[in-house]
């Protein structure tokens, strides 16, 4: 990872929630069919990764990305579909591989969750070299 990540540093990113967002549509509709019509708490993480992996691409070496390794967030208020998520990401700080995250997010109305998140840099090709043996150790192949 190239330098210039640093704790204090903050990033924000905003996305509109439509309908494939919402709790229903969780594991192709089949999971949560009579669950409110919000946005999913899982979609909700998602936007917080998306917000750090978006702080942390300008930093990536040539063959490097981010996987997410831990989340612990709370979701504290319904969005409905049609609003904007915000979440502004500040970094707590960088060891090595490792970038923890205060993350929180807000709907235009409600502070909707907070939490903090941590990433790893990953090489992509040794990373895409260990998936292929494990599909071949859980019998995938073909």
């Amino acid at each position: 990872m190239k330098p210039g990540l640093e704790a204090g540093a903050r990033h924000r990113h905003s996305f509109r929630v439509t309908d494939a967002e919402l709790v229903p549509t969780l594991f192709g509709g089949t999971a949560f069919p009579d669950m409110p019509q919000v946005l999913a708490t899982a979609q909700m993480i998602g936007l917080m990764e998306w917000c750090c992996l978006e702080q942390m691409r300008p930093f990536y070496d040539d063959g490097e990305h981010s996987v997410g390794v831990h989340v612990d967030v709370d979701h504290t208020a319904a969005t409905l579909p049609g609003q904007t998520v915000t979440v502004e990401s500040e970094v707590e700080s960088v060891d090595g591989r490792f970038v923890w995250f205060r993350v929180v997010a807000h709907d235009g109305v409600d502070q909707i969750g907070q939490g903090r998140h941590r990433r790893a840099v990953i090489e992509t090709a040794k990373f895409n070299e260990r998936l292929v043996a494990k599909r071949a150790r859980a019998g995938l192949e073909g």
